[in-house]
């Protein structure tokens, strides 16, 4: 997270290293698709898939030598692989902006541990999760105003910082947190700035997240939550991440789910993901994504 997550249409990236600005940023091209073959048979063709990617350490980011990485960039190269493209670079986009630029043709998936909800849902179509998130706050160390939920900032009106686009303030509008204590930012280190300067008084996010923020600065005054999973209406918020597509890219979400599926089945999916942070207990077990688009 040393460089922001949600600045809009920056440069791009390829795994193995940078690659010309032109290049990254040329849209696919569905002529292909039309002449014969899907989308799976042209990024064959082409020898590479380009991914959106929103810069949010420690799901997908660019890292000192300025190589894409990040728990899904990382996941993408094994599955991809064993689909037969060995290369796959990055488009940076504004977090907001990630499904606009998919369906734009600006890149053929999104690699950005991308929450899947019913809303997102009408929009692309999401493979099955490849981890389950759950939710926390960062605060003062002792948790001096004793958060625990969504609803403890409410009553207390507490200022609450969120992501820009991120699930979390969706979370805390519906569980009564007032649209003014509410407020966003375009990346984790402008939410941590915020905390420090006073602005606001907590930030809501993934544990995973917030304890790769916090690892950033050794010795700070805050401290993670415990996590937890909200409730909205009777019903828990699973805040299980994936890749997303285009709705007409079928032939590509089943290729890409049943790679993922042997990854699960053969125990090689922590081993992909576990150096960003992500343990037994965030392995998405059985859920599917029809399932978490039902809400």
């Amino acid at each position: 997270m040393t460089s922001s997550r949600r600045d809009f249409l920056r440069t791009a990236a390829v795994l193995a290293g940078a690659v010309p600005l032109a290049a990254a940023c040329s849209t696919t091209d569905p002529a292909k698709e039309r002449s014969g073959g899907g989308t799976l048979d042209r990024i064959k063709q082409q020898g590479y898939i380009q991914v959106g990617f929103a810069n949010e350490s420690p799901y997908d980011y660019m890292d000192k030598s300025g190589k894409l990485t990040g728990e899904a960039p990382e996941l993408a190269r094994v599955i991809f692989k064993e689909l037969g493209v060995n290369e796959v670079r990055g488009v940076q986009v504004d977090f907001g902006g990630l499904i606009g630029g998919l369906q734009a043709r600006r890149f053929d998936t999104i690699a950005a541990g991308m929450s899947i909800t019913p809303e997102r849902c009408a929009q692309v179509a999401f493979a099955d999760p490849d981890f389950v998130g759950t939710t926390a706050f960062m605060v003062h160390k002792g948790n001096p105003k004793g958060i625990k939920k969504f609803e403890d900032v409410a009553k207390q009106n507490i200022k609450l910082g969120v992501l820009t686009g991120a699930v979390e303030e969706g979370y805390a509008s519906k569980l009564g947190v007032k649209k003014g204590n509410i407020k966003t930012f375009a990346d984790q280190p402008s939410a941590y700035e915020a905390l420090k300067a006073g602005r606001i008084e907590a930030i809501a996010l993934t544990r995973i997240s917030l304890a790769d923020t916090l690892s950033k600065h050794p010795g700070a005054p805050y401290e993670i939550t415990e996590a937890f999973v909200p409730v909205i209406d009777g019903k828990e918020q699973i805040g299980g991440g994936g890749f997303a597509f285009r709705k007409a890219d079928t032939d590509l979400v089943n290729a890409f789910n049943g790679k993922l599926a042997e990854l699960k089945q053969n125990n090689r999916l922590l081993p992909i993901i576990k150096p960003f942070g992500f343990t037994q207990a965030e392995l998405p077990g059985s859920h599917t994504a029809a399932e978490l688009c039902k809400g």
